[in-house]
């Protein structure tokens, strides 16, 4: 690695840092910034913009939103609340399953921002220290991310995975992360369960009690979503999003049993007997058309309000999330492309031996870039140039999620500011965060468990 290669790969870390600090748009703005320094100062050939990834992202977020919009999304938070607060003693363990599995249906973490005061003031009504569910549903809700057939981080491995000759459909790459994710969220809750002290026996806490104030503002409001109106609109915009994600997974169901029903096209080319080539339809396409048309009928049907979409925190989280992906990969495949050579060298004899190490790679890059799908559009392709197979990556796939190592993420921040008994905190050397635990315990189990699976199965 000479001079001018460090020298480039300290802008690409100066502008994710710069991008991290301001957060939202900004990391995807900033990193426009780097790719202007390596294009016009360093006459670095540009790399390719993720478009793929962007047309998914922004068709599953335009149905989120119109889910969203129609009020459907509350009644799925009504379901969930039902199920807590007839277990509140359980709720270490029901509250991460429930975003866990919010987060699998709509493809966001986004979604349970609505559902974590009322965790909080189950746990606390029932004498639970709230950190305890608390810090790992937050974990949950974006560890479900890697888990849903229409999140962009799984779209995009399909799609490059694809692009590399390991031929797996959004269902074959979720049949092994959900299990290991479920795995890993019960191993985290385990450790959760009689995490820090008792609320009876916590000085800060009792202190707390003592105020009349503050003590009214932790125990005499009650959270909940029970006491709203379900229209029938909202519930028939629900079974048109289930309808939808069962037609996605309709279409990878047949592929794997090999009577594939996704239409076939000509690619313009012929074989060697001068008969046209076909391929049938990319998931990716599959997944914007479905994604689309079930926005629509939310629209006719369910009277969905497209302004109250795009006003809405789903919609807007994920627009974010466009910007972030676009100029974070942009960015990263215009070094990558550019010094291929040099990585092949200086890390295949690593990958060659310990291909399982890519995780750390993913981990990392993870806590820098506070997305998922902007880890895999940038180092899938990297990691596959390096000969990694694709049963290895699909078996750390659990590892691109990351950020949680910093607590600069929207939703753990939002949990800290949901929990009226100050016991979901940062803490005062940042790293000692409520966080932390759960989410290095449920990632890196669920990394061992779906590489296990890979191992087994693959």
């Amino acid at each position: 690695m000479d001079v001018i290669m460090i020298v480039e790969l300290f802008v690409i870390l100066l502008a994710l840092y710069m991008g991290s600090r301001y957060g939202s748009l900004a990391l995807g703005a900033i990193s426009g910034i780097g790719l202007a320094i390596l294009v016009f100062g360093f006459q670095m050939k540009p790399g390719t913009p993720p478009t793929d990834v962007i047309y998914i992202i922004i068709a599953a977020v335009t149905c989120a939103g119109m889910l969203q919009a129609s009020g459907g999304m509350d009644w799925m938070i009504q379901l969930a609340e039902r199920l807590l607060r007839r277990n509140p003693g359980s709720i270490t363990f029901l509250a991460p399953l429930c975003t866990f599995f919010l987060t699998v249906m709509v493809g966001t973490g986004h979604v349970v921002y609505t559902l974590m005061p009322i965790i909080c003031d189950i746990a606390l009504k029932k004498g639970i220290r709230p950190e305890r569910p608390c810090g790992v549903a937050s974990i949950a809700s974006q560890l479900g991310i890697t888990c849903s057939p229409i999140a962009a981080a799984v779209a995009s491995f399909v799609v490059i995975s694809s692009a590399n000759g390991f031929e797996v459909t959004n269902l074959q790459v979720v049949a092994v992360t959900i299990p290991a994710s479920i795995i890993g969220l019960i191993c985290a809750s385990a450790f959760s369960y009689k995490r820090g002290l008792d609320l009876d026996k916590d000085p800060k806490f009792q202190a707390r009690c003592a105020d009349p104030e503050t003590y009214k503002y932790m125990y005499g409001n009650t959270a909940t979503l029970l006491d709203r109106e379900v229209s029938k609109e909202a519930r028939l915009s629900v079974y048109i999003f289930l309808a939808a994600l069962g037609v996605i997974v309709l279409f990878s169901v047949c592929q794997i049993a090999g009577c594939d029903i996704r239409p076939l096209f000509a690619t313009g080319s012929v074989d060697a007997n001068g008969n046209p080539v076909v391929k049938p339809l990319a998931m990716n396409i599959i997944i914007q058309i479905v994604m689309i048309a079930a926005a629509a009928f939310m629209v006719i049907l369910a009277k969905a309000q497209p302004k109250k979409a795009v006003s809405g925190a789903v919609w807007q989280s994920g627009m974010v999330a466009v910007v972030a992906i676009y100029g974070i990969a942009w960015l990263a495949d215009t070094y990558f492309s550019n010094y291929m050579d040099e990585m092949k060298a200086g890390l295949g004899d690593i990958v060659a031996t310990y291909p399982w190490a890519i995780s750390l790679a993913f981990f990392a890059v993870s806590v820098l870039i506070n997305s998922q799908g902007a880890v895999v559009v940038s180092m899938l392709p990297l990691a596959y140039s390096l000969g990694i197979p694709g049963p290895v990556l699909l078996g750390v796939f659990p590892s691109v999620y990351g950020y949680f190592f910093i607590p600069n993420y929207p939703s753990d921040i939002a949990t800290v500011n949901f929990d009226r008994s100050g016991t979901t905190v940062i803490g005062k050397y940042l790293l000692n965060h409520s966080f932390m635990m759960p989410g290095l315990v449920s990632v890196g189990v669920s990394t061992v468990v779906a590489y296990g699976i890979t191992l087994l199965f693959f």
